[in-house]
């Protein structure tokens, strides 16, 4: 139980971080007259204010991935799913990278810093776009899956592939 509540502050940690931008430029705080808020306030204060203030189905509800708005504490709507394992997907024009095993063929790791470099940069660009047209929905949040680890690459034990495909 005390694994999932981590879970659940961790996720609510990140929530909080990506909206809070969204709260303060859109308008939708016209003071810090809540602690979570007051941006001079520490980060962990204001966590535990906002989690103090939701009530359960609240906080089950941003545990799924098209978190629901919280209208009575200004929370707007958050979709969790984007990907950008080679180029921020599905959210418009953006630059694409080869897939990621033709990225880790090259073993350069300075070039996988500036890609994922510049898929930063034009996933935050492409975010705070959407914030500026009030858009919400999938692949326009902050949230990435990537890049995917193959777990199943360990020269050491090569009959892993073969298990898993069974």
């Amino acid at each position: 139980m005390k694994n999932y509540r981590h879970i659940a502050t961790l996720m609510l940690l990140l929530l909080l971080a990506c909206l809070l931008p969204v709260l303060t430029q859109t308008g939708a705080v016209a003071g810090p007259e809540l602690p979570y808020k007051d941006l001079s306030l520490p980060i962990e204060k204001r966590v535990d204010d906002l989690v103090a203030r939701m009530t359960l189905e609240e906080k089950v509800s941003q545990m799924m991935n098209a978190a629901p708005a919280i209208k009575r504490l200004d929370i707007p709507e958050y979709e969790w799913w984007n990907e950008g394992l080679h180029g921020v997907a599905r959210a418009g024009y953006a630059t694409v990278f080869p897939q990621a095993i033709g990225l880790a063929a090259t073993w350069d790791t300075d070039l996988m810093h500036e890609v994922a470099d510049v898929i930063s940069t034009e996933a935050r660009a492409k975010h705070h776009e959407f914030l500026r047209h009030n858009q919400h929905a999938r692949y326009q949040g902050l949230t990435y899956w990537s890049p995917n680890i193959n777990i199943f690459h360990d020269p050491q034990n090569v009959g892993n592939r073969a298990r898993a495909t069974r």
